[in-house]
């Protein structure tokens, strides 16, 4: 309970930071922007399916698309919200580890089929040039280096993972 009231207090400080990075990566692809100024106005929800009872809660993210081709967050989903997309949270432990070796969570999707499309192309083209960012606050050489290191570290935290994953199947086969 400490940690839901914990959570519905921190939760819109991080959905909005995390709105903060989608635009900030939106905003260096002028295409992207582009792509998303005819879908102003439209709203989408981000719900995680199946997020363990353990855990706090996870507040589902609502995004309008702006004139300018941004997200901006709502506090609430409005009454006619044009795309629904829900994400496969079952494992959030897996599903992090999955993001960081590329593996794309399981989505359902309902809702306007322009809209799902222009989302769709998004995730699809739309990465985090992070070692660009890092160029700008530490220099190039620098920003390389610490890229190089984080290559490094996803990819062993991606064999982690891989790892972890046989070994859990191999645990549920031994038991059944």
């Amino acid at each position: 309970m400490i940690f839901d009231q914990w959570s519905q207090l921190l939760a819109p400080a991080v959905q909005e930071r995390i709105v903060l990075l989608i635009n900030h990566v939106l905003s260096r692809e002028s295409v992207a922007t582009e792509r998303l100024k005819p879908q102003s106005g439209r709203s989408l929800v981000l719900s995680l399916a199946g997020w363990p009872s353990l855990l706090p809660t996870a507040p589902d993210l609502v995004l309008q698309v702006t004139p300018a081709g941004l997200f901006e967050r709502l506090e609430t989903p409005p009454a006619d919200v044009s795309l629904r997309v829900e994400l496969d949270a079952s494992n959030p432990a897996a599903m992090a580890l999955g993001a960081l070796s590329g593996i794309k969570p399981k989505v359902t999707v309902q809702g306007d089929a322009a809209l799902a499309g222009e989302v769709n192309w998004l995730i699809e083209n739309l990465r985090w040039d992070i070692a660009d960012d890092l160029a700008g606050l530490v220099g190039p050489m620098a920003a390389q280096q610490l890229a190089r290191f984080g290559e490094a570290a996803t990819a062993a935290l991606a064999s982690l993972a891989g790892v972890a994953k046989g070994a859990a199947g191999f645990a549920a086969r031994k038991s059944s």
